[in-house]
Protein backbone atom coordinates (compact mmCIF):
# COMPACT_ATOMS: atom_id res chain seq x y z
CA UNK A 1 0.00 0.00 0.00
CA UNK A 2 1.34 3.24 -1.00
CA UNK A 3 2.19 5.74 1.85
CA UNK A 4 -0.46 8.60 2.97
CA UNK A 5 0.01 11.91 1.75
CA UNK A 6 -0.05 14.29 4.63
CA UNK A 7 -0.17 17.93 4.26
CA UNK A 8 1.18 20.23 6.93
CA UNK A 9 0.28 24.48 6.90
CA UNK A 10 2.68 26.19 9.03
CA UNK A 11 5.83 25.15 10.45
CA UNK A 12 5.61 26.03 14.11
CA UNK A 13 6.27 24.10 16.83
CA UNK A 14 2.98 21.93 16.32
CA UNK A 15 3.46 22.23 12.67
CA UNK A 16 6.95 20.85 12.73
CA UNK A 17 5.64 17.58 15.42
CA UNK A 18 2.99 17.08 12.95
CA UNK A 19 4.98 16.72 10.39
CA UNK A 20 8.01 14.90 12.54
CA UNK A 21 5.22 12.22 13.65
CA UNK A 22 3.23 11.33 10.45
CA UNK A 23 6.20 10.51 8.95
CA UNK A 24 7.05 8.41 11.32
CA UNK A 25 4.43 6.70 11.02
CA UNK A 26 4.85 6.17 7.19
CA UNK A 27 2.95 9.08 5.93
CA UNK A 28 4.48 11.24 2.57
CA UNK A 29 4.40 14.64 4.04
CA UNK A 30 5.11 17.90 2.94
CA UNK A 31 5.08 20.85 4.96
CA UNK A 32 4.20 24.37 3.83
CA UNK A 33 5.63 27.75 5.59
CA UNK A 34 4.55 31.00 4.21
CA UNK A 35 7.67 32.87 5.43
CA UNK A 36 11.81 32.37 4.23
CA UNK A 37 12.74 30.67 7.28
CA UNK A 38 10.66 27.54 9.39
CA UNK A 39 10.61 28.15 13.00
CA UNK A 40 10.99 32.13 13.22
CA UNK A 41 8.38 32.87 16.27
CA UNK A 42 9.97 29.20 18.28
CA UNK A 43 13.65 31.05 17.55
CA UNK A 44 12.12 34.05 20.14
CA UNK A 45 10.66 32.24 22.58
CA UNK A 46 11.69 32.23 25.90
CA UNK A 47 13.97 35.01 24.73
CA UNK A 48 15.90 33.27 22.32
CA UNK A 49 16.48 30.36 24.52
CA UNK A 50 13.43 28.60 23.82
CA UNK A 51 11.23 27.29 26.89
CA UNK A 52 10.42 23.66 25.49
CA UNK A 53 8.48 22.17 28.58
CA UNK A 54 7.98 22.19 32.08
CA UNK A 55 8.76 19.31 34.39
CA UNK A 56 5.48 19.48 36.36
CA UNK A 57 3.00 16.51 36.18
CA UNK A 58 0.32 16.43 33.94
CA UNK A 59 -2.46 17.57 36.34
CA UNK A 60 -0.22 20.53 37.51
CA UNK A 61 0.47 21.33 33.49
CA UNK A 62 -3.42 21.41 32.87
CA UNK A 63 -3.65 23.83 35.59
CA UNK A 64 -1.25 26.36 34.39
CA UNK A 65 -3.24 26.47 30.73
CA UNK A 66 -6.43 28.57 31.49
CA UNK A 67 -7.27 28.16 28.45
CA UNK A 68 -9.04 24.92 27.99
CA UNK A 69 -6.35 23.13 29.80
CA UNK A 70 -8.45 20.34 30.18
CA UNK A 71 -9.02 19.57 26.39
CA UNK A 72 -5.70 18.59 26.00
CA UNK A 73 -5.45 15.49 28.71
CA UNK A 74 -5.52 12.65 26.01
CA UNK A 75 -3.07 14.30 23.85
CA UNK A 76 -0.55 15.15 27.02
CA UNK A 77 -1.25 11.37 28.13
CA UNK A 78 0.17 10.12 24.43
CA UNK A 79 3.51 13.14 24.26
CA UNK A 80 4.08 14.15 27.78
CA UNK A 81 6.07 16.02 28.40
CA UNK A 82 8.98 13.08 29.58
CA UNK A 83 8.24 12.47 25.86
CA UNK A 84 9.38 15.83 24.38
CA UNK A 85 12.87 16.07 26.43
CA UNK A 86 13.32 12.05 24.72
CA UNK A 87 12.31 13.56 21.54
CA UNK A 88 14.88 16.16 21.72
CA UNK A 89 17.68 14.16 23.31
CA UNK A 90 17.34 11.91 20.42
CA UNK A 91 17.77 14.57 18.15
CA UNK A 92 21.35 15.56 19.69
CA UNK A 93 19.74 18.30 21.54
CA UNK A 94 20.23 18.06 25.57
CA UNK A 95 18.14 19.55 28.03
CA UNK A 96 18.33 21.10 31.73
CA UNK A 97 15.93 22.00 34.26
CA UNK A 98 15.91 25.73 35.71
CA UNK A 99 13.58 27.47 38.35
CA UNK A 100 9.80 26.48 38.07
CA UNK A 101 10.60 23.43 36.23
CA UNK A 102 11.25 25.12 33.38
CA UNK A 103 13.21 22.98 30.33
CA UNK A 104 15.63 24.59 28.32
CA UNK A 105 18.62 23.46 25.62
CA UNK A 106 21.51 23.44 27.52
CA UNK A 107 22.54 25.53 24.63
CA UNK A 108 20.53 28.36 25.55
CA UNK A 109 19.96 28.67 21.97
CA UNK A 110 16.55 28.30 20.52
CA UNK A 111 17.80 28.36 16.81
CA UNK A 112 19.59 24.83 18.14
CA UNK A 113 16.43 23.06 18.74
CA UNK A 114 14.57 24.72 15.46
CA UNK A 115 17.61 23.42 13.50
CA UNK A 116 17.57 19.87 14.89
CA UNK A 117 13.68 19.06 14.41
CA UNK A 118 14.97 20.54 10.52
CA UNK A 119 17.49 17.87 10.43
CA UNK A 120 15.24 15.29 11.93
CA UNK A 121 12.18 16.13 8.61
CA UNK A 122 14.92 16.07 6.23
CA UNK A 123 15.77 12.79 7.64
CA UNK A 124 12.22 11.40 7.57
CA UNK A 125 11.89 12.62 3.95
CA UNK A 126 9.58 15.49 4.81
CA UNK A 127 9.58 17.92 1.90
CA UNK A 128 9.68 21.58 2.93
CA UNK A 129 8.07 24.40 0.81
CA UNK A 130 8.69 27.90 2.13
CA UNK A 131 7.04 30.95 0.85
CA UNK A 132 3.94 28.57 0.66
CA UNK A 133 0.94 31.07 1.71
CA UNK A 134 -2.08 28.74 2.01
CA UNK A 135 -4.84 30.29 1.14
CA UNK A 136 -7.53 27.51 1.11
CA UNK A 137 -8.02 24.35 2.72
CA UNK A 138 -10.33 22.41 -0.51
CA UNK A 139 -13.22 20.05 1.27
CA UNK A 140 -14.93 17.02 -1.50
CA UNK A 141 -18.02 15.00 0.31
CA UNK A 142 -16.90 16.31 3.97
CA UNK A 143 -13.00 15.87 3.54
CA UNK A 144 -10.02 17.75 3.40
CA UNK A 145 -8.64 16.88 0.15
CA UNK A 146 -6.03 19.51 -0.32
CA UNK A 147 -5.06 22.99 -0.15
CA UNK A 148 -4.96 26.08 -2.75
CA UNK A 149 -1.72 28.70 -2.25
CA UNK A 150 -1.82 32.42 -2.54
CA UNK A 151 -0.06 32.03 -5.71
CA UNK A 152 -2.80 29.81 -7.31
CA UNK A 153 -0.85 26.61 -7.16
CA UNK A 154 -3.61 23.47 -5.49
CA UNK A 155 -1.85 20.56 -4.10
CA UNK A 156 -3.64 17.17 -3.62
CA UNK A 157 -3.42 15.41 0.34
CA UNK A 158 -5.47 12.51 1.68
CA UNK A 159 -5.14 14.88 4.65
CA UNK A 160 -4.53 18.10 5.80
CA UNK A 161 -2.70 19.17 9.51
CA UNK A 162 -3.94 23.48 10.21
CA UNK A 163 -0.79 24.46 12.47
CA UNK A 164 -0.41 28.01 11.80
CA UNK A 165 -0.39 29.78 14.80
CA UNK A 166 -2.45 32.50 16.47
CA UNK A 167 -2.00 35.82 15.62
CA UNK A 168 0.66 37.41 17.90
CA UNK A 169 4.33 38.58 16.91
CA UNK A 170 2.95 39.00 13.08
CA UNK A 171 6.32 39.40 11.43
CA UNK A 172 7.02 35.67 12.23
CA UNK A 173 4.09 34.95 10.16
CA UNK A 174 1.31 34.33 13.30
CA UNK A 175 -1.04 36.64 11.48
CA UNK A 176 -4.32 34.89 11.71
CA UNK A 177 -4.59 33.57 8.53
CA UNK A 178 -5.43 29.87 10.37
CA UNK A 179 -8.88 31.65 11.88
CA UNK A 180 -10.07 32.84 8.37
CA UNK A 181 -9.45 29.04 7.15
CA UNK A 182 -10.90 27.53 9.73
CA UNK A 183 -13.93 29.79 9.68
CA UNK A 184 -14.49 29.35 6.23
CA UNK A 185 -15.04 25.67 6.66
CA UNK A 186 -18.33 26.13 9.53
CA UNK A 187 -15.50 25.97 12.02
CA UNK A 188 -16.34 28.57 15.23
CA UNK A 189 -13.36 30.93 16.10
CA UNK A 190 -13.66 31.83 19.88
CA UNK A 191 -12.90 35.43 20.14
CA UNK A 192 -9.00 36.77 19.67
CA UNK A 193 -7.45 38.27 22.46
CA UNK A 194 -3.94 38.67 23.50
CA UNK A 195 -2.30 36.69 26.33
CA UNK A 196 0.85 36.96 28.45
CA UNK A 197 0.93 40.81 27.02
CA UNK A 198 1.67 44.22 28.92
CA UNK A 199 -0.82 46.63 30.30
CA UNK A 200 -1.52 49.84 29.70
CA UNK A 201 -2.28 51.78 33.03
CA UNK A 202 -3.94 54.94 33.06
CA UNK A 203 -1.97 56.77 35.79
CA UNK A 204 0.84 58.98 34.23
CA UNK A 205 3.43 58.15 36.82
CA UNK A 206 4.33 54.83 35.74
CA UNK A 207 6.88 56.52 33.02
CA UNK A 208 8.73 58.25 35.98
CA UNK A 209 8.86 54.86 37.34
CA UNK A 210 9.93 53.38 34.43
CA UNK A 211 12.58 50.42 34.44
CA UNK A 212 11.75 49.33 37.93
CA UNK A 213 11.75 45.76 38.83
CA UNK A 214 10.07 45.14 41.86
CA UNK A 215 10.46 41.23 43.44
CA UNK A 216 8.16 39.77 46.05
CA UNK A 217 5.54 41.63 45.16
CA UNK A 218 1.75 40.29 45.34
CA UNK A 219 -0.63 41.86 42.44
CA UNK A 220 -4.32 41.28 42.47
CA UNK A 221 -6.42 42.18 39.71
CA UNK A 222 -10.03 43.44 39.65
CA UNK A 223 -12.87 43.27 37.14
CA UNK A 224 -15.44 45.63 38.32
CA UNK A 225 -14.21 45.79 41.52
CA UNK A 226 -14.13 41.98 42.10
CA UNK A 227 -11.33 39.95 42.72
CA UNK A 228 -10.62 37.65 39.20
CA UNK A 229 -6.96 36.78 39.68
CA UNK A 230 -4.16 36.96 42.07
CA UNK A 231 -0.08 36.57 41.43
CA UNK A 232 2.88 36.81 43.49
CA UNK A 233 6.21 37.65 42.22
CA UNK A 234 8.26 39.71 39.79
CA UNK A 235 6.56 42.82 37.81
CA UNK A 236 8.38 45.92 36.69
CA UNK A 237 7.19 49.73 35.18
CA UNK A 238 7.43 50.44 31.86
CA UNK A 239 6.91 54.26 30.00
CA UNK A 240 3.07 52.75 29.36
CA UNK A 241 2.12 50.70 32.01
CA UNK A 242 3.41 47.47 33.77
CA UNK A 243 5.14 44.20 32.37
CA UNK A 244 6.69 41.09 33.57
CA UNK A 245 5.86 37.11 35.27
CA UNK A 246 3.02 38.19 37.04
CA UNK A 247 1.65 41.10 34.82
CA UNK A 248 1.66 38.36 31.85
CA UNK A 249 0.05 35.64 33.75
CA UNK A 250 -2.59 38.20 34.93
CA UNK A 251 -3.05 39.31 31.71
CA UNK A 252 -5.64 37.13 29.93
CA UNK A 253 -7.88 38.00 32.94
CA UNK A 254 -7.26 41.19 32.22
CA UNK A 255 -7.99 41.31 28.27
CA UNK A 256 -11.30 39.80 28.58
CA UNK A 257 -12.89 41.60 31.03
CA UNK A 258 -11.93 44.32 29.23
CA UNK A 259 -13.02 43.15 26.03
CA UNK A 260 -16.40 42.44 28.23
CA UNK A 261 -16.50 46.45 29.16
CA UNK A 262 -15.44 45.79 32.57
CA UNK A 263 -13.64 48.15 34.78
CA UNK A 264 -10.23 46.69 35.50
CA UNK A 265 -7.42 47.54 38.57
CA UNK A 266 -4.22 45.73 39.96
CA UNK A 267 -3.93 46.22 43.23
CA UNK A 268 -0.23 46.45 44.23
CA UNK A 269 1.09 45.03 47.53
CA UNK A 270 4.41 46.48 47.89
CA UNK A 271 5.13 44.47 51.62
CA UNK A 272 3.19 41.03 51.16
CA UNK A 273 5.10 39.41 53.50
CA UNK A 274 4.00 41.75 56.49
CA UNK A 275 0.44 42.03 57.72
CA UNK A 276 -0.93 45.33 57.72
CA UNK A 277 -0.28 45.23 61.74
CA UNK A 278 3.11 44.62 61.57
CA UNK A 279 3.68 47.07 58.96
CA UNK A 280 2.26 50.06 60.40
CA UNK A 281 4.33 48.90 63.68
CA UNK A 282 7.28 48.66 61.03
CA UNK A 283 6.84 52.14 59.42
CA UNK A 284 6.13 53.58 62.94
CA UNK A 285 10.15 52.85 64.12
CA UNK A 286 10.80 54.33 60.74
CA UNK A 287 9.47 57.17 61.09
CA UNK A 288 10.65 57.38 64.83
CA UNK A 289 14.34 57.19 63.31
CA UNK A 290 13.60 59.77 61.13
CA UNK A 291 11.02 61.83 62.88
CA UNK A 292 13.32 65.40 61.68
CA UNK A 293 12.90 64.37 57.92
CA UNK A 294 11.18 65.83 54.88
CA UNK A 295 8.64 62.75 54.30
CA UNK A 296 10.02 61.93 50.73
CA UNK A 297 13.34 61.45 52.60
CA UNK A 298 12.10 59.26 55.54
CA UNK A 299 11.37 56.48 53.14
CA UNK A 300 13.95 55.58 51.75
CA UNK A 301 14.14 52.33 53.79
CA UNK A 302 10.59 51.29 53.05
CA UNK A 303 10.59 52.06 49.54
CA UNK A 304 12.10 52.23 46.01
CA UNK A 305 13.02 55.73 45.51
CA UNK A 306 10.51 55.71 42.13
CA UNK A 307 8.02 54.81 44.01
CA UNK A 308 8.14 57.11 47.14
CA UNK A 309 6.48 60.31 45.22
CA UNK A 310 3.49 58.57 43.64
CA UNK A 311 2.97 56.23 46.49
CA UNK A 312 2.69 59.79 48.83
CA UNK A 313 0.29 61.37 45.95
CA UNK A 314 -1.31 58.40 46.17
CA UNK A 315 -2.37 58.70 49.98
CA UNK A 316 -2.48 62.25 49.61
CA UNK A 317 0.72 63.61 51.43
CA UNK A 318 2.94 66.24 50.50
CA UNK A 319 6.81 64.63 49.92
CA UNK A 320 7.88 67.48 52.24
CA UNK A 321 5.48 67.64 54.92
CA UNK A 322 7.96 66.83 58.14
CA UNK A 323 7.32 63.20 59.90
CA UNK A 324 6.98 64.54 63.07
CA UNK A 325 3.80 66.32 61.72
CA UNK A 326 2.31 63.35 60.59
CA UNK A 327 -1.01 62.75 62.42
CA UNK A 328 -1.39 59.02 63.07
CA UNK A 329 -4.43 58.72 60.73
CA UNK A 330 -2.11 60.06 58.06
CA UNK A 331 0.35 57.54 58.97
CA UNK A 332 -2.52 54.57 58.91
CA UNK A 333 -3.32 55.77 55.65
CA UNK A 334 -0.01 55.92 54.15
CA UNK A 335 1.11 52.36 55.40
CA UNK A 336 -2.44 50.88 53.96
CA UNK A 337 -1.70 52.56 50.24
CA UNK A 338 1.84 50.66 50.28
CA UNK A 339 -0.45 47.90 50.97
CA UNK A 340 -2.80 48.48 48.31
CA UNK A 341 -1.24 50.82 45.54
CA UNK A 342 -4.22 50.84 42.70
CA UNK A 343 -3.06 51.14 38.84
CA UNK A 344 -6.04 51.11 36.29
CA UNK A 345 -5.93 49.26 33.49
CA UNK A 346 -6.45 51.12 29.87
CA UNK A 347 -5.90 48.48 27.37
CA UNK A 348 -3.87 45.38 26.75
CA UNK A 349 -0.91 46.37 24.32
CA UNK A 350 -1.50 45.51 21.07
CA UNK A 351 -2.12 41.65 20.19
CA UNK A 352 1.14 41.95 18.17
CA UNK A 353 3.31 42.33 20.98
CA UNK A 354 1.50 38.88 22.81
CA UNK A 355 3.43 36.13 23.36
CA UNK A 356 0.48 33.59 22.72
CA UNK A 357 -2.99 33.89 21.33
CA UNK A 358 -6.18 33.71 23.86
CA UNK A 359 -9.33 32.11 21.63
CA UNK A 360 -8.99 30.84 18.40
CA UNK A 361 -10.68 27.27 16.96
CA UNK A 362 -13.43 26.05 19.39
CA UNK A 363 -12.39 22.87 21.39
CA UNK A 364 -15.92 22.13 21.36
CA UNK A 365 -15.50 21.38 16.96
CA UNK A 366 -12.45 18.78 17.45
CA UNK A 367 -11.44 15.50 19.06
CA UNK A 368 -9.56 15.72 21.54
CA UNK A 369 -7.42 12.65 20.89
CA UNK A 370 -6.80 12.57 17.34
CA UNK A 371 -7.06 16.17 16.66
CA UNK A 372 -9.22 15.84 14.21
CA UNK A 373 -12.22 18.67 12.88
CA UNK A 374 -15.51 16.92 13.71
CA UNK A 375 -16.58 19.04 10.94
CA UNK A 376 -14.27 17.76 8.66
CA UNK A 377 -12.75 14.32 8.32
CA UNK A 378 -8.97 14.74 7.64
CA UNK A 379 -8.69 18.01 8.93
CA UNK A 380 -6.43 18.19 11.59
CA UNK A 381 -5.77 21.20 14.04
CA UNK A 382 -2.79 21.89 16.18
CA UNK A 383 -1.39 24.66 18.01
CA UNK A 384 -2.04 28.47 18.55
CA UNK A 385 -4.65 28.20 15.84
CA UNK A 386 -6.63 26.23 18.67
CA UNK A 387 -8.42 27.79 21.50
CA UNK A 388 -5.41 27.03 24.02
CA UNK A 389 -3.34 28.92 25.60
CA UNK A 390 -1.13 28.84 28.86
CA UNK A 391 0.50 30.92 31.36
CA UNK A 392 4.64 31.18 31.10
CA UNK A 393 6.63 28.16 31.93
CA UNK A 394 6.93 25.99 28.85
CA UNK A 395 3.02 25.36 29.08
CA UNK A 396 2.36 26.61 25.58
CA UNK A 397 5.19 25.22 23.64
CA UNK A 398 4.13 21.82 25.56
CA UNK A 399 0.43 21.92 24.46
CA UNK A 400 1.91 22.50 20.61
CA UNK A 401 4.13 19.60 20.72
CA UNK A 402 1.39 17.22 22.65
CA UNK A 403 -1.40 19.00 19.64
CA UNK A 404 1.25 17.95 16.98
CA UNK A 405 1.92 14.80 17.75
CA UNK A 406 -1.17 13.83 17.97
CA UNK A 407 -2.53 15.57 14.67
CA UNK A 408 0.94 13.78 12.95
CA UNK A 409 -0.05 10.05 14.13
CA UNK A 410 -3.74 10.32 13.37
CA UNK A 411 -3.49 12.19 10.25
CA UNK A 412 -0.96 9.32 8.79
CA UNK A 413 -3.59 6.34 10.33
CA UNK A 414 -5.06 4.63 6.64
CA UNK A 415 -8.85 5.87 5.51
CA UNK A 416 -10.54 3.10 3.74
CA UNK A 417 -10.75 4.35 -0.19
CA UNK A 418 -8.07 7.22 0.35
CA UNK A 419 -6.06 7.50 -2.94
CA UNK A 420 -2.66 7.42 -1.18
CA UNK A 421 0.97 7.91 -2.51
CA UNK A 422 3.71 9.99 -2.74
CA UNK A 423 3.71 13.52 -3.42
CA UNK A 424 4.44 15.20 -7.08
CA UNK A 425 4.64 18.21 -7.12
CA UNK A 426 5.11 18.79 -10.80
CA UNK A 427 1.97 16.56 -11.35
CA UNK A 428 -0.08 17.53 -7.85
CA UNK A 429 0.63 21.02 -7.33
CA UNK A 430 -0.09 23.54 -10.70
CA UNK A 431 -1.57 26.54 -11.30
CA UNK A 432 -5.55 27.50 -10.76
Amino acid sequence: MSARRVLVVGAGPAGFMAAAKAAEAGASVCLLEKMKRPGRKMMITGKGRCNITNVAPIADIVQNIPGNGAFLYSALHAFDNEAVRTFFHNLGVETKVERGGRVFPVSDRAMDVVDALLVRLHELGVKIETEAQVAEIFVSEGRAVGVGLASGAKIDADAVVLATGGASYPGTGSTGDGYAMARALGHTVKDILPSLVPLVTEEDWVKEAQGLSLRNVRVTLLSDGKKIGEEFGEMMFTHFGVTGPIILSLSRKAAQALAAGKFVEIVLDLKPALSPEIFAARVQRDFDKYRNKALKNAMRDLLPGKLIAPVLDAAYLSPEKPVHDLLRTERTRLAGTIKHLVLTVEKTRPIAEAIVTAGGVSTKEIDPKTMESKLVSGLYLAGEVVDVDGLTGGYNLQAAFSMGAAAGRWSAAPVEGSEEGAFDFEGKMHDG
